[in-house]
């Protein structure tokens, strides 16, 4: 049976805005995607996908997951037609965040987007690995999510 969900990961530099932040805010629209690789995979993302979320820069680690609530439409920060946004919630924080050793040392996760593109901000994640993250995580998401 071929999984309905599909995986995800987007990068931010906690500075701008943190896993706590977020789990404030309770919503976010994600933003201020200037590269297309990326803006292709907001596109790609669909409802109720999971992503994971990843501070960049400081830490260098998967902090907790969050689900899209809605699909890619304009990005209302730019007047240019080209970008993307979509709506994101947190849905549970790491009980252990995964960081980046962790992920370049462990040998399912050595072919991730993120350890062979480090410089894409949003990025697709397998199956497999969603689960190896998860482990890894400490955490274990509802059937339903799945």
């Amino acid at each position: 049976m071929k999984n309905k969900t599909s995986f995800w990961l987007v990068k931010q530099e906690p500075s701008k805005y943190s896993w706590e932040t977020f789990l404030l805010d309770g919503e976010t629209l994600w933003d201020g995607v200037r590269n297309y690789q990326a803006r292709n995979n907001l596109q790609s993302m669909k409802k109720n996908d999971l992503v994971f979320f990843y501070h960049s820069v400081t830490g260098k680690e998967i902090k907790g997951v969050a689900q899209v609530i809605r699909e890619a439409y304009p990005d209302p920060t730019t007047d240019d037609a080209r970008w993307v946004v979509v709506d994101l919630k947190p849905i549970s924080t790491m009980k252990n965040c995964v960081s980046l050793e962790d992920i370049k040392s462990h040998k399912d996760l050595q072919d991730t987007a993120l350890v062979k593109q480090s410089r894409l901000s949003v990025m697709p994640i397998t199956y497999k690995e969603s689960q190896v993250i998860l482990k890894l995580g400490g955490i274990r998401l509802q059937a339903n999510l799945l």
